[in-house]
């Protein structure tokens, strides 16, 4: 597998201060065969001051996409900060079936959520796994509250790739979970080597992501929720993430399209259509299109059987172990 390319320096910003400098090379694989894949303002947020179209390009050799050019920090919080801190709530039903996923291996002591929020899936999980002592990590201070809550034992805030959490976590868990965290991540590949840093030897990480070959992708185009432009600034491919993690001493125990689609991809191109459609002043007129939001949410619902079966599922899951022959160094970001 191709080593990892030199990622832009950080500290370089475009002229507008909200980006990078484009970058000609695919982020993944380093190749320069580059193509765009889509162009969209942020159709969440109106009358914003900053930057108002954002690209995805698409690497023609390894399939990976990408923001390009990328938002800097100071780009990201910008886009972020009017935001709800929890803007779609997961239903407990989904946070169940993603834990119901590990119960065909031992039961772990200890396992780490990362981008844990208020602890809503470590909440979920205990049904299955009452006897496991559950962590969280996630840069904002909802972490704060799942300790308060209960729903975790121990809170870090702030990025799992950061030297000091790293070292502090470094081989305690037997189970480290990301869901549709990496998306997020400035840099995926050192997301993953700080996961598998926290891992046990043996230890599973449980990975859900979007699916870029999803076909919802190409029929709805800007309207796709999962691009999400400005906040989701990778698009894996299965194969990818596979390949990444095998290079790095990992048996891949399963892969699954079908259980973690989340039906919600009519639902969400309507709900952001309307957002861009309607006035600034819009409540009377929200409150009309509400049969037609909950008639898209039926027909999102109705249709998932077939279409998790189908080139339509929208969400991957790796279930990968780290193999007990890996020297931990070598996990070390």
């Amino acid at each position: 597998m191709p080593a990892a390319p030199k990622a832009t320096a950080p500290q370089e910003t475009g002229t507008d201060g909200f980006h990078e400098p484009r970058r000609e090379d695919c982020p993944w694989c380093g190749s320069r065969r580059l193509r765009t894949r889509l162009r969209a303002p942020d159709l969440r947020q109106r009358g914003r001051r900053g930057p108002g179209t954002f690209v995805v390009d698409e690497c023609r050799d390894c399939a990976h996409a990408f923001q390009n050019p990328r938002l800097t920090a100071e780009g990201l919080a910008f886009y972020h900060r009017d935001l709800p801190e929890a803007p779609h709530p997961v239903p407990l039903r989904r946070h169940r079936a993603a834990a119901r996923a590990m119960l065909p291996f031992p039961e772990p002591e200890s396992w780490l959520d990362v981008g844990t929020g208020e602890g809503a899936f470590p909440a979920a999980a205990k049904r299955y796994f009452p006897y496991t002592a559950f962590d969280g990590v996630d840069t904002t201070r909802r972490v704060q509250k799942a300790r308060a809550s209960g729903h975790i034992e121990e809170a870090h805030r702030g990025s799992l790739t950061e030297k000091e959490i790293v070292n502090r976590l470094r081989a305690r868990y037997d189970v480290v979970s990301m869901f549709h965290h990496l998306e997020h991540t400035p840099d995926p590949r050192e997301e993953l080597r700080a996961a598998l840093a926290a891992l046990r030897p043996g230890g599973h990480l449980l990975i859900e992501v979007p699916d870029p070959h999803c076909a919802f992708g190409t029929l709805l185009g800007k309207w796709w929720p999962w691009y999400a432009q400005p906040r989701h600034l990778h698009l894996m491919p299965l194969a990818n993430l596979v390949a990444e993690l095998e290079s790095r001493h990992c048996t891949i125990v399963a892969t699954d399209r079908r259980a973690p689609h989340i039906p919600y991809d009519l639902t969400g191109a309507l709900s952001l259509a309307l957002t861009r459609a309607l006035p600034p002043r819009r409540t009377p007129l929200l409150r009309a299109t509400a049969p037609f939001l909950a008639a898209a949410t039926a027909l999102d619902h109705t249709l998932a059987p077939v279409l998790r079966r189908t080139r339509f599922a929208n969400t991957y899951r790796i279930i990968a172990r780290r193999d007990t022959r890996t020297p931990a160094a070598s996990s070390a970001p």
